[in-house]
């Protein structure tokens, strides 16, 4: 497996809410991410893919719910989110996609 290929292993998808665009003020971007990936890993993706250089990654897992499909208790997954703080000057735009 390539390189490349890792990186997008890590890096799932960008997720763009209310909370998410208000981070991007303060040069955040929000990423959902492997739920095994870590900091270093996630920063590496990042500029690897993205050509950009990170300051810093804060990481938050949701936990999923208990719902219902079909009529039969389930649930959902837990998610990872990574918080990617980017140094000044540097930027990405989640809204061209990948």
């Amino acid at each position: 497996m390539s390189a490349q290929a890792k990186h997008y292993d890590v890096i799932r998808k960008p997720v763009i809410t209310e909370k998410a665009t208000m981070a991007s003020e303060a040069n955040a971007v929000v990423f959902e991410v492997a739920i095994d990936a870590n900091k270093p890993q996630i920063k590496d993706a990042i500029e690897a893919i993205f050509g950009v250089k990170v300051k810093a990654v804060n990481t938050t897992i949701t936990k999923g719910k208990v719902k219902r499909f079909k009529g039969m208790p389930g649930r959902r997954k837990d998610v990872k989110k990574a918080y990617v703080t980017l140094e000044e000057g540097n930027a990405i735009d989640v809204t061209t996609g990948l």
